[in-house]
């Protein structure tokens, strides 16, 4: 059993900053990447952010590039997204992903390539 457990959403209006943290708990692989999600009102669920398992493969969605940073703890099991500059197009539900590959490499990309999720965090950005 795996468990994530996102913090950190909430509102703001454009142009503040928000920082949202994962934690992961349980049966983890040694190696996992890690990833944010998030999923517009009516929209599909889309990658914003991943980060291999040594921090040394990243991606960062062009939408957001230069706005949003990941990072991760290794030693404490947490992901980060610090999210700046917010526009009002970022509203969303946020989820965190782990995947189970055990490899540290480049992260997975589709949705389905994820194997564990959080609950979701809401992200509101008022114009």
């Amino acid at each position: 059993q795996v468990w994530l457990v996102e913090s950190g959403g909430g509102s703001v209006q454009a142009g503040g900053s928000l920082s949202l943290s994962c934690a992961a708990s349980g049966n983890m692989a040694s190696k996992h990447a890690m990833g944010w999600f998030r999923q517009p009102p009516g929209k599909e669920r889309e990658l914003v952010g991943s980060i291999s398992w040594s921090g040394g493969s990243t991606f960062v969605a062009d939408s957001v590039k230069g706005r949003f940073t990941i990072s991760r703890d290794t030693a404490k099991y947490t992901v980060n997204l610090q999210m700046n500059n917010l526009k009002p197009e970022d509203t969303a539900v946020y989820y965190c992903a782990a995947d189970r590959r055990d490899r540290d490499d480049v992260p997975p990309y589709y949705r389905t390539e994820w194997d564990y999720w959080g609950q979701g965090t809401q992200v509101t950005v008022s114009s």
